[in-house]
């Protein structure tokens, strides 16, 4: 519990006897005002010229952390990422040997990357090398030798061991940029329409997969087609087997997961499949992986149920009780809005962002009851449903959800948090189509470099002129608390790193108290850069903007030292990362 000082009313000064009595009796009056309004009020330090009236009543909040022991240790990959299929039928996947994209991916590693989606369960495996038979004729307006470098690096790949990176020309990205646009609106006419067409992922379409992920030193999650169903409604693993096969010849190290959101399968082809059904197909596939003998110890997540509402409860619910103990962690999803959202305020309601804890104890309550202790992950998480937003969800205001996620799934003991998408699929994506981040991959970098997996307890106090006690707190300054990252090796084991989402549109000033009291402070400040403000898909730190200096270089995070003691002033609606470096937290040391 915290201990604050007492505020001190201003000291009364002595009246001054004056020998003219019109002087006197002035000096009275303004001492008798004074004195009454010291007795109503708290004592506020007179406004410094030039600043407004409304500096004096910002809120004062008193901050101190739990530094004997952790709530909770998360997965070193809490913070994992997700690709979605897509990228097959729009050509992306040919692209993923870049040097850019794989150092982007590489700086976010240690991660899962969760290869899944709605087009999960439409994807079909076919043990082919010729990619002329399944790419399908491109727009005439193509130049004649842009399939014909692709099928070149395809040979250079099979030739080449290890890692695969390419310099792609800017002709190649010109064109697949045009040919991605047009294959988008294709895909979006499929999800409006609720008629998909199935993908078909070749051999060495998993070759470039899997090469990418391994190069970027992320741990591949590879989603299965559970639509792909016998006469009887049972699964059909004739594809899956073939899959597995060619996988285990190839040594690669994946793990598994079966289908895409099962509670929506009637709405989306019209076709139900039933908790005891699923469970059943789960069993069968725990049973195939055991059967291929390089995968008999890999790892099977599921059910990846859709937001938990009433039908993807009963389906979790039944899942849980018939094959909970089949799955190495249970896997949900959560979008926060729909594409009607049209403004970038939006992604700052409060109410929008704790919708997210009520759907994390909605999803443990099930799975506590039927397998206590059993790993929840967040299995697929973007800010927008759909696809997302243009300029919002790929914008500055969209990095406030996206922080508050993983800082509430990680006080709500939520294992990994898998974001939707790292590159590629609509709107919500870290990385655009020219391999630049977005400003949600810097507040995941930022966040990877600093936050490490064990969570502490926070413990805040608000004073301010009208107390309404923790809700100015609670409702628009959200404050979390981690152990400093190991990895860093800028800190020193028993740092902590606090960090801050200011949602209010004025100023807020926190104080360090109890063991953070005068300590050195490195502040990493995150604000939109430009003069888009929310709307800015750029990003500064520290006031400086932040930009690759080329395809394997990021640019430095320096950060800004606050001297022992003082105010941490957070700017209205930003986003800080502070790192008490000096601390020797108990609980980080170990």
């Amino acid at each position: 519990m915290l201990i604050f000082s007492p505020l001190h009313r201003m000291p009364k000064s002595s009246p001054r006897v004056f020998p003219w009595p019109s002087l006197w009796l002035a000096s009275l009056l303004i001492l008798m005002v004074q004195s009454v309004l010291s007795s109503t009020s708290t004592y506020q330090r007179p406004a410094v010229a030039g600043k407004r009236q409304g500096f004096l009543e910002r809120t004062l909040v008193l901050l101190d952390v739990n530094t004997r022991s952790s709530i909770r240790v998360l997965n070193e990959n809490f913070l994992s990422l997700q690709l979605d299929p897509s990228i097959i039928r729009d050509g992306w996947l040919d692209f993923l040997s870049s040097k850019r994209l794989v150092t982007l991916a590489r700086g976010l590693s240690p991660a899962f990357l969760r290869f899944g989606g709605k087009r999960t369960d439409f994807l079909q495996f076919n043990n082919q090398k010729n990619l002329a038979k399944f790419r399908g004729p491109g727009p005439d307006y193509y130049l004649k030798n842009y399939e014909d470098d692709i099928v070149r690096s395809d040979i250079a790949l099979d030739k080449q061991k290890g890692c695969k990176l390419a310099s792609h020309p800017d002709i190649m990205l010109e064109l697949q940029r045009e040919k991605a646009a047009t294959t988008q609106l294709v895909l979006l006419k499929e999800q409006l329409s609720n008629i998909y067409s199935n993908i078909t992922i070749t051999a060495r379409s998993l070759d470039k997969l899997y090469n990418f992920a391994d190069c970027a030193g992320l741990h591949l999650i590879l989603g299965l087609n559970a639509l792909h169903r016998n006469p009887d409604n049972s699964w059909n693993t004739s594809s899956t087997l073939s899959l597995l096969k060619y996988s285990a010849g190839k040594k690669y190290n994946i793990s598994w997961e079966l289908g895409n959101e099962p509670n929506a399968y009637r709405g989306m082809v019209g076709r139900a499949v039933n908790s005891t059904q699923l469970a059943q197909d789960y069993t069968k596939l725990r049973t195939l992986l055991q059967s291929v003998r390089f995968y008999h110890r890999a790892h099977l997540f599921g059910p990846n149920a859709g937001r938990p509402r009433k039908n993807a409860i009963l389906l979790l619910d039944g899942f849980m009780k018939n094959a909970g103990s089949v799955v190495d962690a249970v896997t949900w999803q959560h979008y926060y809005m729909d594409g009607r959202i049209n403004k970038a305020e939006d992604f700052l309601k409060t109410r929008l962002l704790d919708t997210l804890a009520e759907q994390i104890s909605k999803v443990t309550k099930v799975v506590n009851t039927h397998t206590p202790g059993k790993k929840v992950w967040l299995g697929g998480l973007g800010p927008a449903w759909a696809s997302g937003i243009s300029n919002l969800s790929d914008t500055y205001a969209a990095g406030f959800l996206w922080m508050n996620t993983l800082g509430m799934a990680a006080l709500n003991g939520i294992d990994v948090v898998l974001r939707h998408s790292f590159f590629d699929y609509g709107y919500t994506h870290l990385v655009d189509q020219n391999f630049n981040p977005l400003p949600d991959y810097w507040f995941s970098l930022v966040f990877r470099r600093l936050v490490g997996p064990k969570v502490l307890a926070v413990r805040v106090a608000g004073l301010q002129r009208k107390p309404q006690p923790g809700r100015v707190i609670r409702d628009k300054l959200r404050i979390y608390a981690h152990c400093t990252s190991y990895q860093n090796h800028n800190y020193v084991r028993g740092s902590i790193t606090i960090y801050i989402i200011n949602l209010h549109r004025s100023r807020k000033k926190i104080k360090l108290a109890g063991t953070l009291r005068n300590k050195t402070v490195h502040q990493y400040l995150l604000q939109p850069y430009g003069n888009d403000g929310l709307r800015a898909k750029h990003v500064q730190l520290n006031g400086e903007k932040l930009v690759m200096m080329n395809n394997e270089t990021f640019p430095e995070l320096k950060p800004k030292t606050l001297r022992a003691g003082r105010t941490i002033a957070m700017p209205p609606m930003t986003i800080g990362f502070y790192v008490i470096k000096n601390i020797n937290a108990y609980a980080c040391r170990r």
